[in-house]
């Protein structure tokens, strides 16, 4: 099984941008780098247009800005444009099903934004920024609105923001004809937890939260008509037992909805979670990921190799996903990238 792939990073460590590597899945994995393209401004976080051959990415800086590329048939980027992204500090982005909108979440500007798409996959230079309210009680992490991701629903109507700062999932109905986020509701947490990413059960309607501050997973119904949640349950990323601190950072579900992964930053491990048949999950074990600081975690389109991008460590280390339970052991091929923060699959 053979992919391209591309990489974001952060502007440090002698990273030149966002690389484009080549991944070859067999009894093992090999993957290398060739090629990248130069951009020193924190390309960090990557998100695939659905049908068409083009990526975005977010460039996590105080001027904020947001460029597309073109993915040529030899698996590498071709630069589209760039557009500012409304807000200081995007650090997340992600394509509406439609391939007509990107949505941007703005963590340092506190700030949600939404950038049209035209037909040759160029953003376009007008902007809906919506800006969001309020802080948490943690003093250091929630003073003010933290957005941290923006995902869409299957169907395509609503808008999920995660907020670090305010303790909420916000939820926006996507006004298509406008170009517009109307407001449509939020989802408390526990004040202090921190919630971060959002992933939806690739079959059923169910989505779970990864927590930062708390280190928990909430599990929840999703009404497609209304877009509402309702909580089904929450479990921890972590052993009881263990004592220091921990950021969870990612949140995956496999292709095959039996199975969610967490990678936790600190403990510097992925927690392998079971979905049981009312969609809750519980905590079946954690494994090291081979290196520190886990910031993102991909599956690959098949389902049989997980990838671990070890932001502190520089590398990226594969996992065999055993087919019966899930479980992960660490493969030969991790590969060598300064500050890796995100890594997504051409297919």
């Amino acid at each position: 099984m053979y992919y391209n792939s591309s990489i974001g990073t952060y502007s440090e460590h002698g990273s030149k941008g966002i690389y484009s590597a080549d991944v070859m899945i067999e009894e093992g994995v090999s993957i290398k780098n060739h090629s990248v393209i130069n951009h020193r401004e924190n390309p960090s976080f990557l998100a695939l247009h659905p049908d068409d051959p083009f990526l975005y990415a977010v460039h996590e800086t105080e001027n904020g800005r947001i460029s597309s590329y073109r993915i040529t048939d030899n698996g590498t980027l071709a630069k589209c444009n760039q557009q500012p992204s409304g807000a200081a500090g995007p650090c997340y982005c992600n394509v509406h099903p439609s391939g007509d909108y990107l949505f941007v979440a703005q963590y340092s500007g506190g700030a949600v934004s939404m950038l049209p798409i035209r037909a040759d996959g160029t953003l376009g230079n007008s902007v809906e920024v919506v800006e969001h309210q309020g802080s948490g009680p943690n003093l250091e992490r929630q003073a003010e609105p933290h957005p941290h991701a923006t995902v869409c629903g299957p169907n395509g109507t609503y808008l999920y923001v995660p907020d670090l700062g305010t303790d909420e999932v916000v939820i926006y109905d996507i006004d298509r004809e406008r170009g517009m986020l109307v407001h449509a509701g939020a989802t408390q947490v526990t004040p202090g937890s921190g919630p971060r990413h959002f992933e939806f059960h690739p079959s059923r309607p169910i989505a779970y939260l990864i927590l930062e501050l708390s280190s928990a997973i909430i599990a929840y119904e999703w009404d497609e008509t209304t877009g509402q949640l309702s909580e089904l349950g929450s479990t921890s990323t972590i052993p009881k037992d263990f004592e220091g601190e921990n950021q969870p950072s990612e949140i995956e579900a496999h292709p095959s909805g039996d199975w969610v992964y967490a990678a936790n930053r600190g403990r510097d491990s992925v927690s392998i979670l079971s979905i049981q048949s009312d969609g809750s999950i519980e905590l079946d074990k954690t494994v090291p990921t081979g290196g520190a600081w886990p910031r993102y975690l991909t599956v690959d389109p098949a389902g049989k190799v997980l990838f671990v991008q070890n932001q502190n460590s520089h590398n990226i280390v594969p996992f065999r996903i055993d087919p019966t339970d899930g479980t992960l052991s660490q493969l030969a091929g991790e590969l060598e990238v300064p500050a890796p923060a995100c890594m997504v699959f051409h297919e």
